[in-house]
C-alpha cells in the first residue's frame, strides 16, 4: 500500500516524548516500525508550530530548530507550521474569599490540527495515498478521519501514543489501531552526530 504519515509534533512530544530519552526522533524509521514490508512511504506530514522562549526554558527555540534541521535531512518529510500564541491571563484563585485574581504566562498552539485535518482529506481526495498512518490522539479529527474511511473509502491507521487505551469514537472510524511503543522510539532515533548530505554536522542537543 502506498502509505502517507500525518504526525501532530506537539500531541507526539506530550504523549510519548516529554520526559524520555528518546527526543531525538527520526520519524522515517519510526514510520517503518510501524508499517508492513510490503507498504511503501510516500511522505510524511509533521504538522508544528515554532516554540517562543518560555519563563525558565530560554533555549527551547534553539533545540527546536535543531530537530528541525534534522528532520529536514529526510526526503520524505514536509513540515507544516501552524503559530504558537504566549499571552499573559487574569484567573481566580482556588478557594480565596474574597476573590482574588492572578496573572499566568499561557502558552496555545493554533492550526496544526486543522492543518492536518485539511491535508489528511485533500490527500486522500486526490488518491496519493492508500492508507493515511495517523500519529494523533486529537479528538478534534474524528470527523476527517470518519470522512476518509467511509466517504473516500480508503485506510487510516489510528496510531496511539501514550500506551493508554484509545479513545473510543476515534477508535471506531479508524481502519485499525497500533500502539507507539518505547522499543519502537528506541530503534528510530538520529544518529549522534548526524551528517547531512551537504556534509553538516547536526548534532543533538544537551540534555535529549
Amino acid at each position: 500500500m502506498r502509505v502517507y504519515v500525518y504526525v501532530d509534533g506537539f500531541n507526539l512530544y506530550y504523549r510519548a516524548l516529554k520526559g524520555t530519552q528518546f527526543k531525538w526522533l527520526n520519524l522515517q524509521k519510526l514510520s517503518e516500525e510501524l508499517l508492513r514490508p510490503q507498504d511503501q512511504l510516500e511522505a510524511i506530514r509533521y504538522f508544528t508550530a515554532r516554540v517562543s522562549s518560555r519563563a525558565g526554558d530560554p533555549d527551547a527555540p534553539r533545540r527546536q530548530q535543531i530537530l528541525f534541521s534534522a528532520l529536514s535531512t529526510l526526503p520524505s518529510l514536509r513540515l507544516h507550521y501552524g503559530k504558537f500564541l504566549s499571552k499573559t491571563k487574569r484567573r481566580p484563585v482556588v478557594g480565596s474569599n474574597p476573590r482574588q485574581f492572578v496573572e499566568i504566562h499561557d502558552t496555545e498552539e493554533k492550526g496544526s490540527d486543522v492543518n492536518l485535518a485539511v491535508h489528511l482529506v485533500n490527500d486522500g481526495w486526490h488518491g496519493r495515498y492508500d492508507l493515511a498512518l495517523l500519529l494523533s490522539q486529537d479528538t478534534d479529527l474524528i470527523e476527517p478521519v470518519r470522512i476518509v474511511t467511509s466517504e473516500l473509502g480508503l485506510k487510516v491507521g489510528l496510531v496511539w501514543l501514550d500506551g493508554r487505551q484509545p479513545n473510543a469514537e476515534l477508535k471506531n472510524v479508524a481502519s485499525f489501531v497500533r500502539h507507539v511503543r518505547k522499543s519502537h522510539l528506541a530503534r528510530s532515533q538520529f544518529p549522534d552526530p548526524l551528517v547531512a548530505s551537504n556534509g553538516r554536522t547536526i548534532r543533538k542537543p544537551k540534555g535529549w
